[in-house]
């Protein structure tokens, strides 16, 4: 990467770091929405249900893996905006080895947990049956596809972009052929799960094989495990961490609440909804992940007032994005509903719940580029206090108010509700950091002038 280039083509640099990762974001999204789609058709509205029950189990790998390797990325790349490639080298090989060791001491931990979950949820019957069916396979998948995620980081970080973007195109259609083929010989809710895992084992080993052949900076190898290294890993990544694990506790309380209320209905269309939103999440984490590495190193060599600029041309873009996403569901909103099942019930609840949860999209993107921005510059408290807001302690303070208040629909308006008060937090941490990099500026010149 080349610093002034960054700042000559600011706008050209974001898209092209980001649109591949945008795309590689949006593939993975298909794939969820697409095992919904199987499911739904080929298995049933419960078995959409016992998919989401099953969520918390998916953020909690994602906020392990993103952790370490957002946070691992971060320090990497502002070793090598500072020209410190042998340390870069082994900061992603600790990050690499870290990771896959704790994803598969957390599979057997979890493994154990299955019918605690069930229970406090009250989930009984086909449901039951139909999450540990899924969730029992998913064990296998979600490591391997974390690691995926963690190595792709780092093909973005060494500017390759368009190699990960291609790896999780080949990802989604080898998924949703065996999505297919399986659901077609009648196994049932693992056969989606079995799906999953030949697509991430075959994606995985396109990954590794970049690393052997086409890597110019990271390599496999051996490393020195370095105990402050990994300090700064967890508290770079901590936000990343806090947001995920957030949503693994706000989703358990969703579909606790909504489980309790409303049944199993309730939680369907829920997920139905929820796609949606995990659909323009991965289009901003795109935009997030795109500008990380261009944040770090152009934060690493010194250009702090460039680092800004990017994040406020990248909040311009993402604001647009979900002008879009609301324009799109204004015009397809009642036939996206009927993609998944067949219930006229549902189906209305879904399409209400589209209408008002839409809202927050205005406002979502912003808030996780701001989070995005203050991890790549190792403002880890700043970004996690985004996070846990948006994603725990206000949501959680929604989830348990707003639908009893209000019923099925204070359900849709948590999230609303949830991003434009965290908006107010985000102005304020923007505010000081622009005051911070205006101050360095201003004593820089004075500095100048004396001399």
């Amino acid at each position: 990467m080349d610093l002034k280039n960054i700042r000559e083509n600011k706008g050209k640099m974001i898209l092209q770091f980001s649109i591949p990762s945008i795309i590689a974001m949006l593939l993975t999204s298909l794939i969820t929405v697409a095992d919904g789609y199987f499911m739904g058709n080929y298995v049933g509205e419960e078995g959409l249900a016992a998919v989401n029950l099953g969520l918390p189990i998916v953020y909690l790998y994602l906020a392990v893996g993103l952790m370490f390797s957002v946070g691992g990325m971060a320090i990497s790349g502002m070793q090598m905006g500072e020209g410190e490639l042998k340390k870069c080298n082994q900061v992603f090989m600790q990050t690499l080895v870290t990771t896959v060791t704790v994803l598969v001491i957390l599979s057997c931990v979890v493994g154990l947990g299955f019918q605690l979950i069930l229970w406090i949820l009250h989930a009984e019957g086909v449901v039951a049956e139909y999450f540990t069916e899924y969730y029992r396979v998913m064990l296998l998948v979600l490591p391997v596809m974390i690691t995926n995620s963690a190595l792709g980081v780092f093909i973005r970080g060494e500017g390759s972009p368009q190699y990960f973007m291609l790896t999780n195109l080949l990802n989604v259609i080898l998924n949703i052929v065996f999505d297919y083929v399986f659901c077609k010989f009648g196994f049932g809710a693992a056969a989606i799960a079995f799906a999953s895992l030949v697509a991430a084992v075959i994606t995985l080993l396109c990954d590794v094989f970049y690393f052997f052949k086409l890597s110019k900076v990271y390599r496999f190898g051996r490393f020195s495990f370095d105990k402050k290294v990994f300090i700064d890993t967890v508290l770079n990544g901590s936000s990343e961490f806090i947001g995920e694990m957030a949503s693994c506790i706000s989703m358990f309380a969703y579909n606790y609440v909504i489980m309790r209320r409303f049944g199993v209905d309730g939680v369907t269309s829920f997920t139905i909804v929820g796609y949606l939103c995990y659909t323009f999440e991965m289009i901003v984490t795109g935009f997030g992940t795109g500008i990380f590495p261009l944040i770090s190193f152009v934060y690493g060599a010194g250009d702090t007032a460039l680092a800004r600029d990017i994040r406020k041309k990248t909040n311009q873009l993402v604001f647009g994005a979900g002008v879009a996403m609301v324009l799109l569901l204004l015009f397809a909103g009642e036939s996206y509903s009927a993609m998944f099942v067949k219930s006229e019930t549902v189906r209305n609840m879904v399409q209400l719940g589209t209408k008002i949860f839409m809202i927050s999209f205005l406002f979502c993107g912003i808030n996780q580029i701001c989070s995005f921005y203050f991890t790549s510059i190792g403002k880890a408290k700043e970004s996690a206090v985004i996070s846990s807001a948006r994603g725990l302690v206000l949501l959680l303070i929604c989830i348990f108010t707003l639908p009893v208040w209000f019923g099925m629909t204070g359900v849709w308006l948590v999230a609303p509700v949830t991003e434009m008060v965290t908006l107010f937090i985000c102005a304020v941490y923007v505010y000081r950091d622009s005051r911070s990099v205006q101050e360095r500026v201003d004593y820089a010149t004075v500095e100048i002038a004396e001399r």
